[in-house]
């Protein structure tokens, strides 16, 4: 099957979050003055993450989540921190990070010569803009959808009803999101009602989102996508 129109995740589908969130959050412990341990970091991204799964369940507003989290995480080190203040410094950190994820550039690069290329994402607007352009994938996209700007998320479907309301002439049977997160992106897509890649380096199992297609690698796409 040839596919006209490719929805892109960013964060672990095409750039390295994961190393991009570990130096910036030992740059803000060790501002906060907390030893930034593989078991701090750890404990924060299970809070984060538990939050991030409130916000897509409609249970927590974008913005209560971010003032919040670090206010609620350093509360368990007796640091009494002000919250916004201090997502604000992390952004300034999370921001520098534009790591890569391996051969991100190069597909992209090839799939925009034959394929219409859009980005999906539901993170910070500065953050995901400033990273985009600095990582050099900017320039091979249509357009950025931003949940920030936009106003709903992934996996809403109202999320997407505005994605293919500015995409023109789209073909939903000819239109592939691609993305790590099964519970935002691969439900995402279904709810959307177009097929998707599972983004999925370790070969997790599946649960009952079964995404249309599974990769472990990003040039794994060249196989489904044909042509190439």
């Amino acid at each position: 099957m040839r596919y006209e129109t490719i929805l892109f995740d960013i964060d672990d589908t095409l750039l390295d979050f994961k190393a991009a969130e570990e130096q910036a959050l030992s740059w803000l412990f060790q501002d906060m003055g907390v030893e930034p341990s593989l078991s701090v970091k750890n404990a924060y991204k299970k809070m984060n993450q538990g939050f991030w799964r409130d916000h897509e369940a409609g249970l927590l507003s974008r913005q209560d989540l971010l003032d919040n989290r670090f206010r609620l995480f350093f509360e368990q080190y007796d640091r009494e921190v002000d919250g916004p203040k201090t997502e604000a410094r992390y952004r300034q950190y999370l921001n520098q990070g534009h790591q890569l994820m391996e051969n991100s550039l190069e597909v992209v690069q090839q799939l925009s010569q034959k394929e219409e290329l859009y980005v999906v994402t539901n993170g910070v607007s500065a953050t995901q803009h400033q990273r985009l352009e600095k990582s050099g994938l900017a320039p091979y996209f249509k357009k950025f959808f931003i949940s920030e700007e936009m106003g709903v998320h992934k996996p809403m479907k109202e999320f997407f009803d505005q994605v293919f309301a500015e995409i023109p002439q789209i073909n939903k049977e000819k239109t592939v999101i691609i993305g790590d997160s099964l519970t935002s992106d691969i439900k995402g897509g279904q709810m959307a009602g177009i097929d998707t890649i599972w983004m999925n380096p370790a070969q997790k199992a599946a649960t009952i989102i079964e995404p249309t297609y599974q990769i472990r690698e990003l040039t794994d796409l060249y196989q489904i996508l044909e042509d190439f």
